[in-house]
């Protein structure tokens, strides 16, 4: 494992990838506490900050492009960012069941699924994490 693929990337995709690894262990801590109390809220925002980050980086991301300078992942930053603020909505107005459904389907979309297919051959997480 080497970080040095992701360094000698442009600083929006670092900032995107920081964001992203950010997120990641932030929703481990967060899954881990006590719902509704005032350490779930602060972080969750701090979640939410770093998710709209992460969606918004990459429209300056046009690795992969099918329509102009987009691709199918700035379709998913998109959902993204609708997703974040239906989330915050539903927490707002005490929806806790539509909160966390909207949350975790985010976690699993935007994190895990979205985050795999940066693992694919001849992307830079492939090789941060495998080697070049």
């Amino acid at each position: 494992m080497s970080f040095d693929p992701l360094f000698a990337a442009p600083f929006v995709v670092q900032l995107h990838a920081l964001m992203a690894l950010a997120a990641v262990a932030l929703t481990l801590f967060i899954l881990a506490l006590r719902k509704g109390r005032r350490l779930h809220r602060t972080l969750g925002w701090l979640w939410v900050l770093m998710m709209a980050a992460v969606a918004l980086s990459s429209f300056w991301i046009n690795e992969a492009r099918w329509i102009g300078p987009f691709g199918p992942i700035h379709a998913l930053s998109v959902v993204t960012l609708i997703a974040l603020f239906g989330g915050v909505r539903a927490a707002r107005g005490h929806d806790r069941r539509r909160h966390a459904r909207i949350m975790l389907s985010l976690v699993l979309g935007a994190l895990v699924i979205a985050g795999g297919f940066t693992l694919l051959p001849g992307r830079i997480m492939h090789a941060v994490v495998f080697g070049a």
